[in-house]
Order: C-alpha cells, then sequence, then structure tokens
C-alpha cells in the first residue's frame, strides 16, 4: 500500500510538472493565504516562467572558449604593440634628425647660409649684454643668435664658454662660419667673432660701435688674437 501511495504521489508530480507552464497564466494563488504569502508564492519561479526565463539569458558559448578568448586578447595586445612602434618611430625619427643636424651633418650649404645672415646684422648697435637686433648686441650675443637663427645650432652663452665648446683650428685653416676670439681684457677670452675668408671677420665690437667687418691683420686684432674654434655642429661641413 505505501510503494502504491508512492508511485502516484511521483506520477502527479510528473503530470504537475508537465503541464506547470501551459497553466502557469491561469494559477492562482490558493485562498486563504495572506497578502504576504500571496505574493512571494506569485514570485517563485514556477508560477512565474516567463519572467525566470527573462532574467536566465544563456551566452553564446563559443564566445567563452579558450581558444576565441586567446585570439582577442592576442588581438588586442597585437593593436597596442602596433600603435607603440608607430609612436616610437616617430620619436627616434625627430631624435635622429635633432642630433644629426647638432652633430654637424647640417646642410652643406650652412656655412654661406651662416654668413649671409650674419652680414645683414651689419649696423645694428653694440649693447652689453644684447642679444637680438632690437636690443643690440654684444660679442657673443651677436654670434650666439646668427648661428641660432641661420643654421639653428645653440652656442654657449658668453665667448669664454664658446670658447671652451669649439673644436681648436690653425689660423691656416680657418674657414667660413668658425669662431675667432680675441683676450683684450688680460689673459682671459673676452671678445669674439664670426671668420669670413681672406683673414676678415664680423663681429660686434665694443661700446659706441656697431656690427662690422674688420680684419685680423690689423694690429690691434693680430695682437689680441687668441685662436680659432669650429663649433661641433659645423665641424663635419
Amino acid at each position: 500500500m505505501q510503494f502504491k501511495r508512492l508511485t502516484a504521489l511521483a506520477l502527479a508530480t510528473c503530470c504537475i510538472a508537465a503541464v506547470t507552464p501551459a497553466i502557469a497564466d491561469t494559477v492562482q494563488a490558493p485562498q486563504g493565504l495572506d497578502q504576504s504569502a500571496t505574493l512571494l508564492l506569485t514570485d517563485l519561479p514556477v508560477f512565474a516562467p516567463a519572467n525566470g526565463l527573462a532574467q536566465s539569458i544563456i551566452p553564446d558559448a563559443s564566445t567563452f572558449t579558450p581558444k576565441a578568448a586567446a585570439a582577442t586578447v592576442a588581438s588586442a595586445q597585437d593593436a597596442q604593440e602596433a600603435d607603440a612602434v608607430d609612436s616610437d618611430d616617430d620619436d627616434d625619427s625627430l631624435v635622429a634628425a635633432a642630433t644629426a643636424k647638432l652633430a654637424g651633418h647640417v646642410d652643406g650649404h650652412a656655412r654661406e647660409a651662416l654668413l649671409s645672415f650674419a652680414m645683414k646684422l651689419r649696423d645694428i648697435r653694440y649693447h652689453r649684454g644684447g642679444r637680438t637686433p632690437t636690443a643690440g648686441f654684444d660679442c657673443s650675443g651677436f654670434v650666439r643668435y646668427v648661428f641660432a637663427k641661420s643654421i639653428g645650432l645653440d652656442l654657449p652663452t658668453n665667448s669664454a664658454s664658446q670658447f671652451l665648446a669649439g673644436l681648436s683650428v690653425k689660423r691656416t685653416e680657418m674657414k667660413t662660419g668658425d669662431l675667432v676670439f680675441f683676450r683684450t681684457r688680460g689673459k682671459a677670452i673676452s671678445h669674439v667673432g664670426i671668420y669670413i675668408d681672406n683673414g676678415q671677420f664680423i663681429h660686434s665690437p665694443s661700446a659706441g660701435k656697431t656690427v662690422r667687418v674688420d680684419s685680423l691683420n690689423e694690429a690691434y686684432w693680430s695682437k689680441h688674437f687668441a685662436g680659432a674654434k669650429r663649433p661641433e655642429g659645423i665641424a663635419k661641413i
């Protein structure tokens, strides 16, 4: 008898499970339950299968396979690496261009361009500490301005520093654009100009004078001549 009851109960359970989806919309909570119990009962998935299914969206299993996930990660990494390579290439190109220019690989006409620019500044008045045509030039300010504006080469800010930064050049081997230095006050380097050719140089001499061309053969400049230096930026041209 007990076995028959269990069998009947199992068959009834199966039947209820089979027909629940079809009749779920018509199922009513049993009478006699209070409001809170009714709400709890109707919230159960068996009484609201549509709501339960709506909250259980099954994703496409293929998107979660190890191979697909690895491919996605690899693709993202490749894109990032490609962007990084492009960025590095751009940076390397800019650095290489700047380095080449400062190392002396400037255009072969750089010396001529430098001299032509310097000659256009003749007659600008001397001004101690001057660094621009408007303010006037002292000797090192003139030299530094010419190199920076004509060929983009930065030189030290005073004649003594410019002397130390250059490469020594014999007087017989001087070229256009080399720097000529003088000791006009004691033993220290105190004046600088830009060599032109044939013993001539252009410079900003002293207070009350203007940018002009003078000769190394003149007694005063010959007596105070300290040597010539070639800025590293034009050493190979």
